[in-house]
């Protein structure tokens, strides 16, 4: 979350867990995997990607944020999708550069999920927090902002923990000795979450058990293990495992099931060794989509859910969500720093930060998934192998079912470029004979800028792209 390139991550031996299919009976219940096709999800019914460009996670542990306006800005794009950390981390005003950062709260602004002691002399100020006992509060304002998503069709992805980056960070929090009655939590952030420390971990598991019982009717939830658990040498494998296990097995208490994601890397990694619970992979900064092609063989949803430190053009970031989605991905989520404490609904480009986001920019999210959902995608995949050559100021991505439909994109090569614009240039795709209808959209606009009809003879056919700034999308579908 807090690093500006992509981290090189070394093979994450056994991280990868086997997929969650998906019977009938299911299908009304929480969001799973497409039983016919589980690189996608099925929600309320329907074949679902998730598409967001959403808040820097601080909707639930920070008090200030107002969560129902947020929410309703990202309906009002189509957008479906939000993460959300629980409240086991945070940060402060300042940190990384961030304007107006939803994930720091003011002084006595932070909401976590242990109750505070009648005991003073917490870092903050408050007094010290009692590990063994909740905080209702947190509770009911996590209960609520999970339903006010549901009721606009908003998927949670939840993130249980993250890495600690700074001493500062694991020195504020809870879990720390220094600020709890319970005299737990002596080490350092390095220890943390390593199950070193016997009293530590059960804390977290009974932090994991609480949560699942209490979200347990909630079908709009996906739980996410931990924050890039590669960075900051803060996290083991093992213990990842452990809070999957306890997932697992008080949802097989309860008779629920949700999904469970995993983050991967920064960038890419080959995952290898599936074992079974968790069944969306999630990369971030994953630019280019090589972590999708690396790891589609394994039937699970692909994500990409988190990026947003590239600079503050659109372009960035559009062209990333379509080269990924387009890719075989299941799941994008862009860093929007238009959302901030101070502005809920993300009504100003007035900040910092190190990324972007912006009505525009969600705008063009809704256009992507429109144009996504206007197929069948179940029946398409990635469809490289069907280009034959290209302009090569042009990069291309395509998505297919052969010999019915194929969504293709196209883009500048280099999106940081001064150049942004192409005045010809031309793609040969390979497609089996028959006629076909083409339609050109403006991925920016939404408008429509060509529509033509061919009569295919079979083999390679050389299309000519029509004139473009910075992307265009072409669809193509047999007549």
């Amino acid at each position: 979350m807090r690093r500006f390139q992509i981290v090189p991550v070394a093979l994450i031996a056994g991280v990868l867990l086997a997929a969650h299919h998906t019977s009938a009976a299911e299908i009304g219940g929480p969001i799973a995997l497409h039983p016919e096709n589980p690189h996608y999800f099925i929600y309320r019914g329907k074949p679902t990607i998730l598409i967001t460009s959403a808040e820097h996670y601080g909707a639930v542990l920070n008090l200030d944020f107002d969560y129902r306006r947020y929410l309703e800005e990202l309906q009002s794009h189509n957008l479906n999708l939000t993460r959300t950390f629980s409240g086991t981390y945070r940060e402060f005003p300042g940190d990384f550069g961030i304007t107006d950062n939803t994930l720091a709260p003011k002084p006595m602004r932070y909401l976590a999920p242990w109750a505070r002691s009648d005991t003073p002399g917490a870092s903050d100020g408050g007094n010290k927090y009692d590990l063994n006992e909740w905080d209702s509060a947190y509770f009911a304002r996590l209960k609520d902002f999970v339903a006010e998503a549901e009721r606009r069709g908003v998927v949670v992805e939840l993130t249980m923990f993250c890495t600690l980056y700074e001493d500062a960070q694991w020195e504020a929090l809870p879990m720390n000795a220094a600020n709890n009655v319970n005299g737990i939590g002596t080490c350092s952030r390095h220890e943390v979450f390593k199950l070193i420390h016997d009293d530590l971990t059960n804390v977290q598991t009974a932090f994991v058990s609480k949560v699942v019982g209490e979200l347990k009717d909630c079908n709009n939830l996906i739980f996410e293990v931990c924050n890039e658990p590669y960075l900051e040498d803060c996290v083991s494998h093992e213990w990842q495992q452990r809070v999957v296990e306890t997932i697992v097995d008080e949802e097989s208490k309860l008779g629920v099931r949700h999904l469970i994601s995993m983050n991967i890397a920064n960038g890419r990694a080959k995952v290898t060794d599936p074992v079974p619970g968790v069944s969306v992979l999630n990369f971030h900064y994953a630019y280019p989509p090589d972590a999708v092609s690396m790891n589609y063989h394994h039937n699970l949803v692909i994500g990409e859910n988190e990026t947003g430190f590239r600079g503050k053009e659109d372009i960035l970031y559009r062209t990333e969500a379509w080269d990924f989605l387009l890719a075989g991905g299941g799941l994008f989520n862009s860093l929007d720093w238009s959302f901030m404490t101070s502005h809920p609904t993300g009504d100003t480009v007035k900040y910092d930060s190190p990324g972007g986001g912006s009505r525009t920019l969600r705008n063009q999210m809704n256009i992507l998934r429109s144009f996504i959902e206007g197929f069948d995608f179940l029946r398409m995949a990635p469809g490289a192998a069907f280009v034959q050559d290209a302009s090569p100021d042009v990069s291309v991505q395509v998505f297919a079912n052969p010999g019915s439909a194929y969504a293709i994109y196209l883009r500048i090569a280099d999106p940081k470029s001064e150049n942004k614009s192409v005045a010809k240039g031309w793609l040969t795709i390979t497609m089996p004979e028959g006629p076909y209808r083409l339609q050109w959209l403006n991925p920016k606009t939404g408008e429509a800028v060509g529509d033509d009809t061919i009569d295919h003879k079979g083999g390679g056919r050389r299309i000519q792209i029509p004139p473009f700034e910075e992307d265009v999308a072409l669809s193509i579908r047999k007549s």
